[in-house]
């Protein structure tokens, strides 16, 4: 197998107005990796999570959410709401060092009713770690946010969780991930065992043997390097599961695929690793080699040119806004990333919706809900700006040159609910609440072209008892919800005149969303292809970019 010592070399560098490039700046962004995890629920995201948090040094101790009785809850969860039902339901941003590297990951929900913000999230990631139970393989929630990461032909490393409990054979494992993902498989580790015969992992990259112990849970695992698989060691530890694994790593290395740094940072081959996350087992392993092969911060295509990330002027991009994350000061905090330059505290940017100018004094960094001051950031990383309901996902801001980024989508809803108030006297209340939730895309909120009652749409079902339970929390608002007689929903757009009589004859089933753009409802997908194709002319999109274009003064 071929493997590659050197950590991976950033991207063709983009010089400065003198055709330098800051080397500082350029040593700040090459040791940056900003990355989320997806999963299927169950698979051990969370738990996988922590223990990266763990190793970074970032947390002391893993707050498993299964001991509430100690009150202790996973440190990306936050909402309350998350806490009392033990799941990840928004996303959230976690900072920390790791072996000479600065990490920035991305959580995202793992449930499987998640919200069109898990989506958007992976969109300021770089690459993923994608998490997979041993007894499952590849589930329906993996294939949808993978469908995601194919838009941007993400780096993918796959992380086989739960190899302490039975389940499918390896070999079997790989398969399902080929077949399921169309991702071609590099395992860079192999299992020794599974269940209760499980005795480690047989590092592939550096030829080294790691051996777990049910006794020590959450400690180092034993590591010994070895010259070849003749090794005598090998019989003396493993005993008779010793040839198991010769022939295992024979067949391994004769029939799979080399690694191709290339092709893995194409998103077209994935490293796989095995191990258990409760255990703490394989996640160093897999952690080593990710800071080392997966990508620094890359480009970012803008409307008018791709922009590097090694370019001295600060330029970034709002990808998420999340309301009420300190419910004493009913704040709302945009999450921007860094995308090129250097971010310093004071400094001016142009928001370049609105043409203003804003003195970023007070941006922050992350560690989930527990926010410090930042002085000072690079590509790659995430700082949050309050935005006072003036910020909106999408949103560009630059030190001069006017640009609008892209590829920050909405999706169109899969699930629709009709909004009804229990006390009318809360209407503007509830109009204020359901605003602010669409801007942070966990919710969309549609208002009848004919009519008052609001269409609320979501991606996962979920995401309406989330709704209900923060309007009721954080805008003292009590609602309730009721069928809707809607299958999908499509942004339309077109000529003018087209549009105007698209209206007049179909305005029961049009709507306004929160940001003013015009969608249609069908009632079912025979209707929504009979509209289609008689409106030739018109354009019905699945998603919505966020480009957010100047506003007119």
């Amino acid at each position: 197998m071929s493997t590659t010592d050197a950590p991976a070399e950033p991207v063709a560098d983009s010089p400065s107005s003198n055709g330098t490039v800051d080397k500082q700046l350029k040593r700040e962004i090459d040791r940056r990796r900003t990355f989320a995890i997806i999963s299927h629920p169950d698979a051990g995201k969370t738990t996988l999570t922590e223990k990266l948090l763990l190793k970074g040094g970032a947390i002391h101790e893993a707050g498993e959410i299964k001991a509430r009785k100690a009150d202790r809850f996973a440190m990306s969860d936050w909402m309350t709401m998350e806490k009392e039902r033990g799941i990840s339901v928004t996303s959230s941003v976690m900072q920390f060092p790791y072996q000479g590297y600065e990490l920035n990951l991305l959580d995202t929900p793992g449930h499987r009713d998640f919200s069109e913000d898990t989506y958007r999230v992976l969109t300021a990631a770089d690459s993923v770690i994608m998490v997979l139970d041993n007894a499952a393989g590849v589930e329906q929630q993996t294939k949808k946010l993978m469908e995601v990461c194919r838009m941007r032909d993400m780096p993918v490393i796959t992380f086989i969780n739960k190899m302490d409990r039975h389940g499918l054979p390896p070999l079997e494992l790989l398969d399902n991930i080929e077949e399921e993902l169309d991702l071609e498989t590099v395992p860079l580790s192999w299992p020794i065992g599974m269940g209760d015969r499980f005795r480690g992992t047989y590092n592939l990259y550096r030829d080294e043997l790691h051996l777990f112990s049910h006794a020590d849970m959450e400690g180092e695992h034993e590591r010994l390097p070895i010259d070849d698989l003749d090794d005598p060691q090998l019989d003396e530890v493993l005993r008779g599961q010793a040839d198991d694994l010769r022939f295992d790593v024979e067949l391994v290395r004769e029939a799979g695929n080399e690694l191709d740094l290339d092709a893995y940072r194409d998103g077209q081959q994935t490293p796989v690793f095995f191990g258990s996350a409760l255990s703490n087992f394989g996640v160093g392993d897999m952690l080593d080699t990710f800071v080392e092969i997966a990508p620094p911060p890359q480009p970012r295509p803008t409307v008018t040119r791709t922009v590097s990330p090694y370019e001295e002027a600060f330029t970034g991009v709002a990808f998420k806004i999340q309301a009420n994350m300190d419910p004493k000061h009913h704040d709302r905090m945009a999450f921007v990333r860094v995308c090129s330059g250097r971010f310093e505290k004071g400094m001016e940017v142009i928001h370049h919706r609105t043409g203003q100018t804003l003195r970023l004094n007070n941006a922050t960094t992350f560690m989930a809900q527990d926010r410090e001051g930042v002085d000072t950031a690079y590509p790659g990383d995430i700082i949050g700006i309050m935005s006072h309901g003036r910020i909106k996902i999408g949103d560009s801001f630059s030190e001069k040159e006017p640009l609008h980024f892209t590829g920050v989508p909405s999706f169109a809803p899969e699930h629709f609910r009709k909004v009804r108030l229990d006390d009318p006297f809360r209407a503007k209340h509830l109009k204020k609440g359901l605003q602010q939730l669409s801007e942070e895309g966990a919710i969309q909120a549609f208002r009848p072209l004919r009519g008052n009652d609001f269409i609320l749409g979501a991606v996962g079902e979920l995401q309406f008892d989330v709704t209900l339970d923060r309007l009721e929390d954080e805008y003292n608002v009590d609602a309730h919800l009721t069928g809707a007689p809607y299958a999908c929903c499509r942004w339309v757009s077109g000529p003018a005149q087209d549009l105007e009589d698209f209206e007049a004859e179909s305005m029961d089933n049009l709507f306004r969303d929160a940001d003013g753009d015009l969608a249609y409802m069908a009632v079912s997908d025979y209707r929504l292809e009979r509209t289609v194709d008689e409106w030739p002319r018109l354009s019905f999109a699945s998603t919505k970019q966020h480009t957010a274009e100047a506003e007119s003064s």
